[in-house]
């Protein structure tokens, strides 16, 4: 990886409130931010939520339908 671009990769990361930088002289230290990567969990774990609860759905619906196509069968 190149140093412009691990630099855009730290600059996003701090905008995104997961890194913390300090400046030394001509150096920047970097480190993480603890409330950003709580932040980064709980949207996570919201995504996830979503996810489940319409992948439950889509599996309740996808087993109504077989069954209603094996009840239309028996009926034949």
């Amino acid at each position: 990886m190149t140093p412009p671009a691990i630099s855009q990769h730290l600059k996003v990361l701090k905008e995104a409130k997961v890194l913390h930088m300090k400046k030394e002289a001509q150096r920047r230290i970097y480190s993480l931010n603890n409330s950003g990567i709580d932040e980064m969990e709980d949207w996570l774990l919201d995504i996830k939520n979503l996810w489940n609860k319409r992948l439950d759905n889509l599996d309740k619906y996808l087993l109504k339908i077989k069954k209603e196509k094996s009840h239309d069968k028996k009926l034949r």
